[in-house]
């Protein structure tokens, strides 16, 4: 399919052929009619590209820090190399569409093949000819609208949402400053309330179309008069709310709308401007100033937005679904004109110009700039062929070299696992991820001969002899199920799985295969690879007593919103992060946990909660670990610590850069410059072991360490100790 994409680096936009989206739970497949551009938006993201590296910096010094930081633990060139792949990749675009359902996940009622519906959300709603789309980012188009205005509506709710906040009631005056797309419709939207409704913009052409949607009044910011015009109309009270819809760097707007308001009135901020509130305005008139955010309710909530679940209706009246669906209504009954706001339609072919036109590079007029797609003929009840793999150039690996597929590859794999296979005895095959224009983007990038959207291309490729799988928590177990029954060889990321019963589905298929094949199994427990911790093992060989590990990591606040809090995709921190830390012990003492007992500084321990934990490990060999995790430390303070004491020996590892070795009295101490944690060698060892055919680490330990974490969740429920 096509897809309109732009390049991260200098902002170059293009058309570009990905695969097709993959159908996904909990959503739909539209094959788009029509998708609208956000001018403004998607005006500001391309020139921001486009921008120096000097003036990209200094508009995103946070930005600038975090790099700064890498470079400082992990060294200058494997920055840039992160940096480059970061800036070559290529992004979609838009958030505002409308076609036609083609294929319905199994667990959706909502909707079914061949609904029009209008769809909302950066990276669903894309300008692309098929998309995913979560249940409730879309809405039905009723009767009446044609898919071209209904690409209107997620302007069109956030439109909504604004005048919501303004909270008009019949007969107020209602002020919108800022005529593009948004006020335009705002205008309207205020006007269907029952409101008397004001427009005010720089641009004399805005003015005069806003009076002609409908606004009782509507004048130039640049009036001398413009303050006691709208006294004027309000019989010298001031206007009831001031919605201001503009984009503009300047405060001007929040400070004319102060001056506009009555006492008591209402400011909403809807647009991107300049917030300094001056003081004299809002506090003579003690004005209540708003904030809108975008569709409304449920905006920003992953809950809400990606797994479906809405909002009760007696408790949220108006979710951001629930706008759309009204937005389509106002059109539907005519209270909303979307004909007079398209000035430009654009086939998908000729996107690129589209964006000539609002960048300023055309000197022609523009206001609502839609993208059109081809329609394909279908008879009736026939199915949608999926092209779910986009073919590139073939691998330059040697013969014989081993190929490999990948599946997942986001911002850590691209840095952390991709970058270590070049010049390795391996061919690159084919390359799996949710996003089309991702898998793409990794394709070019790393030398992949294919990308797909879809995994069973990677696993069921006879082409294909190893698996990367370094996707989210939740499908890890799965497909390294799926991968070893097809025979690949595995490199799977931590965890394993997120359960009992998903491990043992990964244990039957790996004893399964043992009966035809020697397969490489490996988890991506990469501290056992770091040169400190080989180095420390080494110091204590021979040493015949059992250990004491103390491990500390000041692992740093991570908010309950993020994917890995979440028990169903991410698992939590326990699982998704302290088995880590397990199978360092385990590499250090030689030996498998038998028995955890975990304590949290919450009242009542669980995956959300269980981010400051103290976990006591006993090991096969009588070893003893102590795992103390912390998300309340200092950022000051490393993030690694390690202990480790037997034989009248220690060792003290911090952060992997500092290596304490005591023994008889003396130290001995080994020095990087950077964090080293093992990611390269594990990767290079993964390949020499399916070559040569030797064991790495034990499927029995992987499983072990699993294993531990979900008995770790069981003693913080339990507050008792529990056999692994």
């Amino acid at each position: 399919m096509k897809q309109v994409a732009i390049e991260s680096k200098k902002g170059t936009m293009l058309v570009d052929e990905v695969p097709d989206p993959l159908l996904r739970a909990g959503g739909v497949i539209v094959r788009n009619h029509f998708s609208l551009i956000s001018a403004g938006t998607e005006r500001t993201s391309v020139q921001k590209r486009q921008e120096g590296m000097l003036a990209k910096a200094k508009a995103n010094p946070e930005l600038v820090k975090a790099v700064l930081q890498q470079m400082k633990q992990q060294g200058l060139l494997a920055t840039y190399k992160k940096v480059m792949t970061r800036m070559g990749a290529y992004g979609a675009m838009g958030y505002s569409s409308a076609g036609s359902v083609l294929a319905v996940a199994n667990d959706i009622e909502d909707f079914v093949p061949g609904d029009h519906v209008a769809c909302a959300g950066g990276g669903y709603a894309s300008h692309a000819e098929l998309i995913f789309v979560p249940k409730n980012l879309c809405a039905k188009i009723p009767s009446g609208v044609t898919t071209q205005e209904a690409a209107y509506t997620t302007v069109g709710a956030i439109a909504l949402q604004g005048v919501r906040q303004a909270a008009p009631t019949l007969g107020e005056t209602i002020v919108v400053i800022g005529l593009g797309l948004v006020g335009q419709l705002a205008v309207q939207i205020a006007k269907a309330a029952g409101c008397n409704v004001i427009g005010i913009d720089v641009d004399k052409h805005a003015v005069a179309l806003a009076k002609s949607l409908g606004a009782d009044a509507a004048f130039s910011r640049a009036s001398l008069s413009l303050v006691s015009d709208v006294q004027s109309f309000t019989h010298g009270y001031g206007a009831d709310a001031v919605i201001i819809t503009a984009a503009t760097k300047s405060n001007d707007p929040v400070q004319i709308a102060g001056e506009l308001c009555r006492d008591k009135g209402r400011v909403v901020l809807v647009g991107d401007v300049g917030i300094t509130l001056p003081r004299a305005p809002y506090y003579m008139k003690e004005l209540d100033f708003r904030l809108s955010r975008s569709y409304g309710p449920g905006r920003y909530d992953r809950s809400y937005e990606e797994k479906g679940s809405d909002y009760p209706i007696g408790y949220v009246r108006w979710t951001e679904r629930r706008n759309m669906e009204e937005f389509l209504r106002l059109v539907q009954q005519k209270k909303v004109g979307i004909g007079k706001l398209t000035t430009h339609v654009f086939p998908i072919d000729n996107a690129v110009e589209a964006y000539r036109l609002i960048s300023g590079k055309s000197n022609q007029r523009y206001l609502g700039v839609l993208i059109e797609y081809p329609q394909e003929k279908h008879r009736k009840g026939s199915q949608h062929e999926a092209v779910k793999k986009i073919s590139l150039a073939p691998s330059k690996g040697k013969t014989g070299a081993l190929s490999i597929g990948f599946i997942g590859a986001g911002n850590f794999a691209q840095a952390s696992l991709l970058p270590h296979l070049a010049g390795k005895n391996v061919m690159l095959k084919g390359v799996c991820t949710g996003s089309g224009l991702n898998a793409k983007n990794v394709a070019r990038q790393f030398g992949f001969e294919f990308a797909t959207t879809d995994p069973k291309e990677i696993c069921g490729s006879d082409a294909i002899d190893a698996v990367f799988i370094a996707t989210r928590h939740n499908l890890h177990a799965s497909l390294c199920a799926q991968a070893i029954r097809h025979n690949k060889h595995v490199f799977v990321e931590k965890p394993l799985a997120l359960s009992d019963a998903e491990l043992d589905a990964v244990v039957r298929a790996y004893n399964a295969s043992l009966k035809h094949a020697s397969l490489r199994f490996l988890v991506g427990f990469n501290r056992r690879f770091s040169p400190s911790v080989r180095t420390a093992k080494e110091f204590f060989a021979g040493t015949a007593e059992p250990m004491m590990v103390m491990y500390r990591i000041n692992a740093g606040f991570l908010p309950k919103t993020h994917w890995t809090q979440d028990p169903i995709e991410g698992g939590g921190r326990i699982i998704g992060e302290v088995c880590h830390f397990i199978d360092t012990i385990q590499f250090l003492t030689g030996a498998l946990p038998t028995k955890v007992f975990a304590q949290s500084l919450s009242l009542k321990g669980n995956r959300t909660q269980s981010d400051n934990v103290a976990i006591t490990l006993r090991l096969s060999n009588g070893s003893v670990g102590v795992i103390t995790y912390l998300a309340n430390g200092d950022t000051a303070v490393s993030k690694e610590f390690i202990e480790i004491h037997a034989g009248r020996k220690t060792a003290v590892l911090d952060n992997f850069k500092r290596l304490e070795l005591y023994e008889g009295g003396t130290r001995n101490v080994h020095e990087s410059s950077v964090v080293e944690k093992g990611h390269k060698t594990e990767v290079e060892e993964f390949i020499e072991a399916i070559h040569t055919g030797r064991d790495l680490v034990s499927f029995e330990s992987v499983v072990a360490t699993t294993r531990a974490t979900f008995r770790i969740l069981e003693s913080l429920e339990t507050g008792m100790p529990v056999e692994v």
